[in-house]
């Protein structure tokens, strides 16, 4: 697996789905159809094969080293030797996903107590500040050298 800083859609580009029936999911760029078009497959993440139109993915930095229109079975193989989900679940990214999945499933009250746990949080951090700042002036300030020049 390669992690590119550049995302190009390519053969072997993992995406994630934007939206659609599959939204959130993994795939691999397998082929490319045309200028709009890609033929993909999410062989450990349960998409079919199919074409899907670029504005429907997503790239990640993640890119498998494999032959155009691999097939499925093969593609799974790669896909597990390199362990691309594991490796996803690790990003920053797909933690995002996964911690605005968990604030969507949280009722009234809960909502109310990571409220009351934020300004608790918040008090403390300001209460520390505050000690830090006060530290700093009390301390003297320290004299600046006036360099000599040579002459």
């Amino acid at each position: 697996m390669v992690l590119s800083e550049f995302r190009f859609v390519e053969i072997g580009r993992v995406a994630i789905f934007a939206y659609g029936p599959d939204k959130g999911k993994l795939c691999v760029i397998v082929d490319i159809i045309d200028q709009n078009r890609a033929l993909v497959d999410g062989p450990g993440t349960g998409v079919n094969r199919k074409q899907v139109n670029y504005k429907a993915l997503q790239l990640t930095q993640f890119k498998l080293d494999i032959g155009r229109s691999m097939r499925t079975g093969n593609l799974l193989k790669v896909w597990n030797k390199e362990k691309v989900q594991a490796k996803w679940d690790q990003t920053t990214w797909a933690k995002k996903i996964v911690n605005k999945a968990k604030r969507k499933t949280l009722s009234d009250f809960d909502r109310f107590k990571l409220m009351k746990a934020k300004q608790a949080r918040n008090r403390l951090i300001t209460v520390e500040c505050g000690k830090l700042k006060k530290q700093a002036k009390k301390a003297p300030a320290k004299p600046m050298r006036v360099r000599k020049r040579k002459s």
